[in-house]
């Protein structure tokens, strides 16, 4: 069995002011059918997994594109057009096909082409029409017709934070791989729950609906179950969550299952939905715990959902405030990285932080700071794979008590990224366990490196480009009837 392996991705916020260029792209990463010869990183780990799978089989392996691209806003046509084609002349030069496995993340738009993993699942079958072609996507997806029409299977992971991309992986081979030699003929159905919000999985009732749903795929003819929990920044017809059955042959009984799940979904909703504090909400409540440390989640400045990653509006009320014995991070600031990296490790420096990138990032803050480490090629771990920091230099305001556990440090690199894992700090040398508080740019994968070392989480609405009101994005191309912007969408 001829196995075709492939990456595009990205997810696009269609709110960010950052446009998802070509230099986004190349900052990410782009490999040109080597990216299986690399150390395996969180876009690339599937590849892996599933060369060595068929390997193991003694089926030949073809690879062809690997692309991703950190979240921002719409990817240029001939950007999207020029990754799409290679795939698409890859698969041609490689036929005859039996299994097509492709890592994308399921939310990408381009200009012109609103479902982009779609219209390249309908590229490959095109080329190959007897394939059995498989879909791994991010759950934080536009599940679309295009898609469930021309793949044979679609799975999502099913943890948030995203732990699970291996055993998603390897759960998606084994299908394609059973289809292939005819054990099995999956079909998909899916199911409207007409909401949008934000559900992690590590804890509460989400976790105990995860837990129920991976379940049911021991009952009979049932092949995998997730839930698309949609992009809710990414302004798409089908923007949202779907419950998504796969049966062996069995339509009615994928149909069934994924209402089943939907509707369960839907009873529990107000039990799942999250509150999230403003900045003075929260940090009134962070004021009354006095056990270190405390973890303040800058939920609306994440890279991962397209944010900048630039905004100051919770480091100034801190400043504001007074507040010592802070770290604070992920900062995106390419030009306080290459000032600071030019004057080095040791000296005091002036430096204008953030602000950068528009209204969605406040004000530049001008501080005066001490440049304690500059370091290159540290990772950060998204699971049980490495993310690259870039160039990363770990700033020091001195708050005059005269001890350096009072001060507040702050973590600036020039790759842009989400705030992942305690590492972005404690590999410069911040002992994070001596702060007070820790704010991490992030909506919610810092909870699985964080919540070890928390003695509570606090989850902030700050203004930014991911604001988590989700009765108030202004969707153009998304219908408005959704929980919880109208109490019955079935009505």
């Amino acid at each position: 069995m001829k196995t075709f392996i492939a990456c595009i991705a990205t997810e696009t916020n269609s709110f960010s002011p950052l446009p998802t260029g070509m230099a986004a792209w190349e900052e990410g990463h782009i490999h040109h059918g080597t990216a299986t010869q690399a150390p395996p990183v969180y876009w690339t780990g599937a590849l892996k997994l599933w060369r060595d799978a068929a390997e193991a089989k003694g089926w030949p392996v073809v690879e062809s594109l690997a692309a991703f691209a950190q979240p921002g806003g719409l990817t240029p046509r001939k950007v999207y057009e020029d990754f799409r084609d290679e795939i698409v002349s890859d698969l041609k030069a490689a036929m005859p096909v039996d299994i097509i496995a492709l890592q994308m993340h399921g939310a990408m738009i381009a200009d012109g082409y609103p479902d982009c993993e779609g219209d390249l699942i309908a590229a490959c079958r095109a080329v190959a029409p007897d394939a059995k072609i498989g879909a791994l996507l991010d759950p934080h997806c536009h599940l679309t017709e295009v898609m469930l029409t021309d793949a044979t299977a679609i799975i999502c992971f099913k943890e948030y934070p995203h732990i699970d991309v291996l055993e998603r992986a390897t759960e998606l081979f084994q299908i394609l791989s059973d289809a292939a030699e005819g054990k099995v003929n999956p079909v998909m159905r899916d199911y409207d729950c007409r909401i949008i919000m934000a559900m992690p999985t590590p804890e509460g009732p989400m976790r105990d609906w995860v837990d129920a749903m991976t379940a049911r795929e021991s009952e009979p003819g049932v092949l995998s179950l997730s839930l698309a929990h949609g992009f809710p920044w990414g302004d798409h017809e089908r923007t949202g969550a779907r419950a998504l059955a796969i049966t062996d042959g069995d339509t009615d009984l994928a149909a069934t299952m994924a209402r089943e799940l939907g509707e369960k979904l839907w009873a529990e909703k107000e039990a799942i939905f999250q509150e999230v504090l403003t900045i003075d909400q929260a940090l009134d409540k962070a004021a009354g715990h006095n056990q270190g440390p405390t973890v303040l989640a800058d939920m609306s400045d994440n890279a991962g959902g397209g944010a900048p990653s630039d905004s100051t509006f919770l480091l100034r009320a801190i400043l504001d405030r007074g507040l010592t014995s802070v770290a604070s991070g992920i900062y995106w600031d390419p030009v306080v990285v290459r000032l600071c990296a030019d004057v080095g490790e040791g000296a005091q420096l002036a430096v204008r932080l953030g602000g950068k990138s528009g209204p969605m990032s406040g004000d530049p803050l001008d501080l005066n700071v001490t440049i304690k480490r500059v370091a290159k090629g540290l990772t950060q771990r998204f699971g049980k794979l490495p993310v690259s920091l870039g160039t990363t230099v770990w700033l020091s305001i001195d708050m005059g008590t005269g001890d350096e556990t009072d001060n507040i440090d702050l973590v600036v690199n020039d790759a842009r990224t989400q705030t992942f894992h305690p590492e972005a700090f404690t590999q410069l040398g911040i002992d994070l366990s001596k702060k007070r508080h820790v704010c991490v740019k992030s909506s919610n994968h810092y909870r699985a490196g964080f919540a070890p070392i928390a003695s509570v989480i606090i989850p902030i609405a700050a203004p930014g480009a991911i604001t988590p009101d989700f009765t108030a994005i202004p969707y153009q191309h998304r219908s408005l009837n959704y929980w919880p912007r109208v109490e019955n969408p079935f009505a």
